[in-house]
């Protein structure tokens, strides 16, 4: 598998990069080559006075890439310059990447939950899963949150085709999965099961296939709004990434996120793991 780590080169990005347990994480579900990908926005002018900015993001890459290298992976670098999630998007679909990673601060001064542009624009793009690796937002030296990547996945379900997608990731995520907690919130806008099957039900179908796996599983089906009931399943289950697909592409054929992922992946206190629908020809 490939993966592309997007970096705009801040402590934040630092962060993610030079985790040893979130690599560790990485190499267990099979990741073998890393892509460092960092933009130079299109409004940063090459010429200005004293400002080599492909160069010093090639030297900050390099020791980033010294640190992955010395973890096993195999890196390639790309400094490009563009708009930053077109360019990491284009740089993906090429590269045939399995996962892009971005790095995004966590709990804002005003007690929100806020994601960068770039991460947000990236999620309503990505054409491959999308990790928003969550970091500590008020610290000079800050961290990830939440150290193990995929030890803990809380799966989050509507019973649909780009949720029943999502689902298929634990194919490999289950090698650095240990438990999960598969949760389904009842709404009157449910893409509907059979007359004959209840949520419950299908629940424990998906369970029976990760505990064939080793995987420790719980279910849980609620009632309410369906980002509400998630965030607040987040909250009593502590998972290390919650796991969820998108909808759907515009006549555009641009992503567009849907609003329960759009509030996942903005008001999440961890990592979210967001899966696109299947590209079509």
């Amino acid at each position: 598998m490939k993966a592309l780590c997007a970096t705009d080169l801040s402590a934040a990005s630092e962060a993610t990069i030079e985790n040893e347990t979130c690599l560790e994480c990485l190499g267990r579900i099979g990741v073998e080559e890393i892509h460092l990908v960092t933009v130079i926005p299109s409004n940063v002018h090459v010429g200005m006075p004293g400002m080599d900015f492909e160069k010093r993001r090639e030297e900050a890459l390099s020791r980033y890439r010294q640190v992955i290298e010395d973890a096993g992976f195999d890196v390639e670098t790309h400094v490009v310059r563009g708009t930053p999630h077109r360019r990491i998007t284009g740089i993906a679909e090429t590269i045939g990447a399995s996962m892009t990673i971005v790095g995004s601060r966590g709990k804002s001064p005003l007690e929100n939950r806020v994601i960068g542009s770039t991460a947000r624009n990236l999620a309503r793009t990505t054409v491959t899963p999308l990790l928003v690796n969550r970091v500590e937002r008020e610290a000079d030296d800050p961290d990830v949150v939440r150290q193990h990547l995929f030890q803990r996945m809380l799966y989050a379900t509507d019973f649909s085709e780009n949720a029943d997608r999502a689902f298929e990731a634990f194919s490999y995520l289950r090698h650095a999965t240990d438990e999960a907690t598969l949760v389904h919130v009842d709404t009157p806008k449910d893409p509907g099961l059979p007359e004959d099957q209840e949520p419950a039900d299908r629940l424990r179908e998906l369970a029976g296939r990760l505990e064939d796996w080793g995987i420790e599983t719980r279910t849980d089906v609620r009632t309410g709004d369906p980002a509400d009931e998630i965030l607040a399943a987040e909250t009593e289950y502590d998972p290390t990434t919650i796991l969820v697909g998108s909808r759907g592409h515009s006549r555009l054929r641009r992503l567009l996120l849907g609003s329960v992922s759009e509030d996942i992946v903005a008001r999440a206190d961890g990592n979210v793991l967001l899966v696109p629908p299947e590209r079509t020809a």
